[in-house]
């Protein structure tokens, strides 16, 4: 696979991030994105003075504002913008795309309840082996900083090997798994645990409500796998419990910050506010509150988190709700 060119969709923190992550591995590395004062800071300052300020980007990075000819120069193609908006984006893709399209976003699309893989498919002419996902534990600032850090590559096995060997840096190293689905799942709904574990520690209830809630949460995580068609073994590596575990406890996490604002007694806006960046758990537990309905499966955290961002549940009472339910079996 002969790759000189990297395109990333999608000029935020994360995106961003692994445009510098992987700029050493190719020649020129181009970023599209809306914002067009984000692209003149990439293009002249070599900085993304919105969402990675203190990062000096490197020299073979270039900020691009046409879509269809970011996507058309790209022999590898990253998508890395907020889950929402992902349809809007691929609907304006004119052309077939014959190279590996990568998602490194990370959510359950509202309306359809479909993965990000499911939407690329459903919007570009593409080889389904070609379309793979990124995640696994990575915060953009750590990943743009050279902070080690691995996550799971999941797609077609024959590709993805050739990906993990062009991709790979000193830095940033990539297992691959075919289970796209489960690598998917664990992406999405750890945020939602996340602002769970955020809301408990900004109510001061202890590190063991804390640990409690990533495993209850990690096992939350499986079923709704299992719901899509994902193996719930795959949820106990990066994608899943890595992943979580990082979201839920570190500093740098918007979900968990989002939880402990809430915790602490903002409103829903105030919190959101006060975080300034897309929380990605608050639209996935939209999701998660439709998937639940559909197929009855038990999501007792999710549920509480639905209740508190969206009804007006206060945290205080959504602990009580999931400390008062039946006692039972521990399963997994």
């Amino acid at each position: 696979m002969n790759c000189q060119r990297l395109t990333v969709v999608g000029a935020g923190s994360w995106g961003t991030a692994l445009a510098q992550a992987f700029s050493g591995n190719f020649n020129e590395v181009i970023i599209w994105g809306r914002d067009k004062t984000v692209l003149n800071s990439i293009n002249k300052e070599r900085k993304n003075k919105k969402y990675l300020p203190e990062v000096l980007l490197s020299k073979n990075i270039i900020g691009e504002e046409n879509l269809n000819k970011a996507i058309s120069s790209g022999d590898i193609i990253i998508i890395a913008v907020p889950t929402q908006s992902i349809r809007e984006v691929l609907s304006q893709v004119s052309s077939p795309i014959k190279v590996p399209i990568i998602s490194a976003s990370k959510g359950i699309e509202i309306k359809t309840l479909k993965l990000i893989s499911q939407i690329i498919l459903d919007l570009v002419d593409v080889n389904p082996e070609l379309v793979f996902s990124l995640s696994g534990p990575s915060f953009a600032k750590e990943v743009a900083v050279g902070l080690p850090t691995a996550v799971t590559l999941a797609g077609n096995i024959g590709i993805g090997e050739q990906l993990q060997e062009i991709l790979n840096t000193e830095n940033f190293r990539l297992y691959i798994t075919e289970d796209i689905i489960g690598v998917e799942i664990g992406g999405a709904v750890k945020n939602v645990i996340a602002i769970a574990t955020g809301a408990s520690d900004g109510l001061g209830l202890g590190n063991n409500a804390r640990a409690s809630l990533i495993t209850r949460g990690l096992f939350e995580m499986t079923k709704v796998a299992k719901i899509f068609g994902g193996k719930p073994e795959t949820l106990y590596g990066l994608a899943g419990l890595g992943d979580l575990v990082l979201t839920a406890t570190g500093e740098l996490s918007r979900n968990r910050r989002f939880g402990i604002l809430l915790g602490k007694g903002l409103s829903v806006e105030e919190a959101l506010k006060d975080v300034g960046q897309i929380v990605e758990g608050v639209k996935t537990v939209e999701a998660l509150k439709k998937i639940q309905e559909k197929t009855d499966v038990e999501l007792p955290i999710s549920e509480v988190v639905y209740r508190v961002i969206y009804k007006g549940l206060s945290p205080q009472e959504a602990v009580k709700i999931l400390m008062g339910r039946q006692p039972k079996r521990e399963t997994y």
